[in-house]
């Protein structure tokens, strides 16, 4: 039975996740915060061919993934992780807070950093897993209302592309996860129009059959992420222009 490590696991994409490795039958830690969810989720995998094992940690605190990693280490050695802990916050200019996007790059991005940093020496001495990281589309370029979020994604999307180059002549396997709109509690608060939204069992079984392939990077769904591939790379002029007209005043405060 092969060990999978899931962040974020309480709820949304994470949830779906955690219950689709258990029902492919994996034995999978469960992390996050709230302990009950996590024990809910536990119950759920219940008559699942797999299992599901509750870890309660906060990423943002180093000391708190270290104890929770070696727990999981002691019982058995992680083949995979996938790195899906993080949060979103909507930035109005008119609002601009240095503590929101603090805020957001502290659980986005270093969180994602203190988990890769428990897991790697371990790996490393095995040569030999997969680390998933659980980026977004959002991170591909500026977007209104979104200065923290996206720059918290972007990192991710650097940081997975440098890991790559670095661990691939090691044994290590490293994936980035670009999704776009998934139906999650965090999404739900969203008063905007969110285009090609998917469910997250849909979003769960998609990044569940292409990590077993040898692309690098998962991105969906299909035509979401080929119109956010193709503004990637428009001079800014166009690109400016474009995302003002596409999304007219939504981006100002209400």
């Amino acid at each position: 039975m092969q060990t999978i490590w899931i962040t974020g696991a309480s709820q949304g994409l994470g949830k779906s996740l955690a219950l689709a490795y258990a029902q492919q039958g994996y034995r999978v830690y469960a992390s996050a915060r709230h302990e009950a969810r996590l024990n809910s989720l536990v119950n759920h995998a219940y008559d699942l061919s797999g299992e599901i094992i509750a870890i309660p940690l906060d990423i943002t605190e180093q000391e708190s993934v270290t104890t929770g990693i070696n727990k999981i280490l002691h019982q058995y050695p992680l083949d995979r992780a996938i790195l899906n802990a993080g949060t979103y916050l909507r930035q109005p200019v008119t609002h601009y807070s240095s503590t929101q996007l603090q805020q957001m790059v502290t659980l986005n991005l270093v969180g994602t950093s203190h988990c890769i940093e428990a897991i790697l020496p371990h790996m490393l001495a095995r040569q030999a897993g997969q680390i998933a990281i659980v980026a977004s589309l959002a991170g591909y370029r500026g977007l209104p209302s979104s200065s923290g979020y996206g720059a918290s994604k972007a990192g991710l999307i650097n940081l997975a592309e440098s890991l790559k180059l670095d661990l691939a002549p090691l044994g290590i396997d490293i994936r980035l996860i670009n999704p776009g709109f998934v139906k999650t509690p965090l999404t739900d608060r969203n008063e905007f129009a969110m285009p090609d939204i998917i469910s997250a069992d849909t979003a769960a079984q998609i990044i569940l059959d292409r990590l077993e392939t040898n692309s690098f990077e998962i991105r969906f769904p299909t035509r979401f992420a080929k119109i956010m591939g193709m503004l990637r790379h428009l001079p800014y002029s166009f690109y400016f222009n474009l995302v003002r007209r596409i999304t007219g005043d939504q981006h100002e405060s209400k």
